[in-house]
This record gives C-alpha cells, sequence and structure tokens, in this order.
C-alpha cells in the first residue's frame, strides 16, 4: 500500500524534476518543500529567470528553498525544522553528507540512464551520440559520490533511430512517473532489495559516463562516420545544438545549428566535405560513405526553420564545404 503521507522534500532544477514534483503533488503525496537554484539573470534584458521547478512549486503552493550554498547554516535549520521524512533529488547539484544523511527515509535520486552505466549530468545526451538502442531510468539511495549509490529500482527504455534528445527526455518524464511512486512505496514499506552497483561492473574499463556537454562538444566532426555524426545531431536535438561552419570558395563563411538531419548510406562521386544544393528544398554534406542531409537549420540571428524555408531566404553561389 502507497503511504502518501510521508514527509518529502524535493531537490530539483529543469524540467524533468518539475515534471515529478506536479505527479507528487497530484497524486497527494506530502511535499512540504522545494529546494532549487537560486534565480539568475538571464537573456539580452538580463531579467532574472527561475527554474521550472521554482515554477512548479508555486503553482502548488509549495514553499521554496533556494540557497546559495547547500552548507548555510540558515538553509540546515530549515531542512531541519521541516521533519522531513525522505528527501529526493532529480537533476540536481551534488548535495553535502550532511544534508542527504538527515532523513530518516534516506536521499534518493532518480538518474536518467541504467547505471552503472552513464553516470554524469548529461546521460540522454550521451547514450543517444554513442549510438546506444537502449537506456533506461534508475532509482537509487544517494552517497557521497556522483551516481554511485545503491539501486532500489531500474527501467529499462529503448531508443529508437529516430529518437533525439528531446524525444527521449520527454518519453523519460512519462516513464518515471510510476518508477518514482514504486520506489516510494518500497521505501515506506520496508521491502526494498538494494543492488551494490559494484556488483554490476564486471570491468572498469566497460563504462561509459556522460559528462556535462559544452559548446566544443557540439561541433560536428565531419571526419567520423556519417551514422556517428547523424546521432551526434539528433543526441544535441534540441538543445545544446550540434553545430557547424561553412566557407565559400570566396572566403564567405556561414555558421549553422542543425537540429534534424538523415544519413544516407551510399556512394559519393563528389569530394568530402562538400555542400551540395539546389538552392530551393535540398541540402547536404557529401561524406565518404554517404550524405548527411540538413532538415532543420538556424542560422545566427534567426529561428530554427526547415531547409527549405532556410533556402527561400539563403543563397549558396559558388563551392561550399564544411570546416573540419
Amino acid at each position: 500500500m502507497i503511504n502518501r503521507k510521508v514527509r518529502i522534500i524535493f531537490f530539483g532544477t529543469p524540467e524533468f524534476a518539475s515534471k515529478q514534483l506536479d505527479n507528487l503533488i497530484l497524486n497527494g503525496y506530502d511535499v512540504v518543500a522545494a529546494v532549487t537554484a537560486p534565480d539568475k539573470p538571464a537573456g539580452r534584458g538580463k531579467k532574472n529567470s527561475v527554474s521550472a521547478l521554482k515554477t512548479m512549486a508555486t503553482m502548488h503552493h509549495i514553499p521554496v528553498l533556494q540557497p546559495e550554498k547547500l552548507k548555510e547554516e540558515s538553509f540546515i535549520n530549515t531542512l531541519e525544522s521541516l521533519q522531513a521524512d525522505l528527501f529526493i533529488v532529480i537533476a540536481f547539484r551534488m548535495i553535502p553528507e550532511k544534508v542527504w544523511k538527515m532523513p530518516p527515509l534516506g536521499t534518493i535520486n532518480l538518474h536518467a540512464s541504467l547505471l552503472p552505466q552513464y553516470r554524469g549530468a548529461a546521460p540522454i545526451n550521451r547514450a543517444i551520440i554513442n549510438g546506444e538502442k537502449e537506456t533506461g531510468i534508475t532509482a537509487f539511495f544517494i552517497n557521497d559520490q556522483i551516481d554511485t549509490g545503491n539501486i532500489i529500482l531500474q527501467k529499462k527504455i529503448l531508443i529508437t533511430n529516430d529518437d533525439t534528445a528531446g524525444s527521449l527526455h520527454d518519453r523519460m518524464i512519462v516513464e518515471s512517473k510510476d518508477l518514482l511512486f514504486q520506489t516510494i512505496s518500497k521505501i515506506t514499506s520496508g521491502d526494498i532489495k538494494i543492488v551494490v552497483q559494484q556488483g554490476l561492473i564486471s570491468n572498469e574499463a566497460t563504462l561509459k559516463v556522460a559528462p556535462k556537454i559544452y559548446k566544443a562538444d557540439c561541433k560536428i566532426n565531419w571526419l567520423k562516420q556519417g551514422q556517428e555524426i547523424y546521432n551526434h545531431i539528433r543526441g544535441l536535438s534540441p538543445y545544446p545544438t550540434a553545430y557547424t561552419e561553412m566557407i565559400s570558395d570566396t572566403g564567405k563563411d556561414l555558421d549553422l545549428k542543425i537540429f534534424e538531419s538523415s544519413f544516407e548510406a551510399c556512394k559519393v562521386k563528389e569530394d568530402i566535405f562538400t555542400l551540395l544544393t539546389d538552392n530551393k528544398t535540398s541540402l547536404k554534406v557529401a561524406l565518404h560513405d554517404g550524405y548527411i542531409h540538413l532538415l532543420k537549420v538556424q542560422q545566427a540571428g534567426k529561428k530554427a526553420m526547415s531547409s527549405k524555408e532556410f533556402l527561400k531566404g539563403f543563397h549558396f553561389e559558388g563551392f561550399w564545404k564544411t570546416i573540419v
């Protein structure tokens, strides 16, 4: 039987976390506070930007805590005064031991991979970039190292060849709902059979990691196989987005973000890295093993659009190629 009276404090920042908070509240769970990142200036106007979790918590009239530092005495005192039974952490920064050891039922995390694989900040992106056919969600107890705690439950999720980071992210939000409910139920009832992650590791060399993605990681490496480039593009779509630099034989240059593409494996007649277009609907890059068709792109300062719409406003003259 699910115990919805357990007092919960929820830690998180982005949409992935906010949707789970919403699910908990709508299903009658007692969330006594939400902890999220401080508001910060963003955009050209430098207006304060609030996290998705704060927006959701405020909508449900849940108290919001936004400490600059998680070891602040005032923050620790507030947490203790709330007398929560369980902390839930989803897509948040590393929590100090004094905090995660506080609740009697422990502190759990929901991670978007089948741990111990893809520990780190970008498991959804990295799994697609690496061409994985399967990933999943893991509920585990937090310990003093990132994503290494004892596993409570896991759920496998298939990755299709058409999935992007965005589509997989949205599907994981839905799949996470019941897994989180089941995890809370097992913890509150004492019906837990934990799995130690180290016992799942036969060889450290087989572990794949998911470090944070930086701008340099987003640049397309046209020297790679076509399928690898295709995976790279969809693994970064819609955010932070793959990009490429192009140059013409007259010295003109163009930077494009690539949101959608397809890979056509075939023999190529043209020189590799050549940009091919009819300046109407087709835009593709020649590789040694086929073509990458650019289907949705964005030029700096403009909105993302289909290649057809893009070519209505941009005309390629002369010979263009991608910069490797």
